[in-house]
């Protein structure tokens, strides 16, 4: 047992504790582009989403309080992106800085590999979100791009940064249910 924080698949009865903690962001952060906190119902809509993917979302709790949570979604949806994901982590404000992210992290890259996906990509809101970012570098993810200006929030522009980490062998073979060759 982890002294922080345990871990566990999400359930429906933590969308309010998920809702509450990503408005917290949409509202005042700039780790979401969104601009409006979406309510439980559009919540629990995006995690059935994931979950019939067959894809991890995960919660921590500390004193048997939601105090993050993380899933991974597909990165895009054309086929050829098929063995790649994204991966999504917010932490409550009143736990940030405690190592829960990272442990959200680890446990979401395994899961996501073990499942025989082979890459995964970080889209991070804000060049200047120096803890997600040094949250993904410490999980072995590599900066690879930056998207300045990609979108305004808070009365002014906002950079995305991109970071990618191989999951499993990563690009090192095929994937396990590769089809043929693709004539085209």
């Amino acid at each position: 047992m982890n002294p922080i924080c345990t871990l566990r698949a999400s359930e429906t009865r933590d969308l309010p504790a998920i809702c509450a903690i990503y408005g917290h962001h949409v509202l005042h952060g700039l780790a979401s582009f969104e601009v409006e906190a979406p309510d439980v119902e559009e919540m629990a809509r995006r995690r059935e989403h994931v979950l019939a993917l067959g894809l991890p979302y995960l919660v921590a709790e500390s004193g048997g309080r939601v105090v993050g949570y993380a899933y991974a979604a597909l990165y895009r949806t054309r086929p050829a992106y098929r063995y790649t994901l994204e991966d999504s982590i917010y932490i409550d404000r009143d736990h940030a800085g405690k190592g829960i992210g990272r442990i959200l992290l680890q446990a979401l890259i395994a899961g996501c590999e073990g499942a025989g996906y082979r890459q995964m990509i970080a889209v991070i809101g804000d060049s200047a979100n120096f803890a997600s970012i040094q949250l993904h570098a410490v999980c072995g993810f590599k900066h690879v791009g930056l998207l300045p200006a990609t979108g305004f929030k808070f009365g002014r522009w906002v950079d995305s940064v991109l970071m990618q980490r191989p999951l499993g062998e990563g690009a090192g073979s095929p994937p396990k249910h590769a089809p043929e060759a693709d004539p085209r």
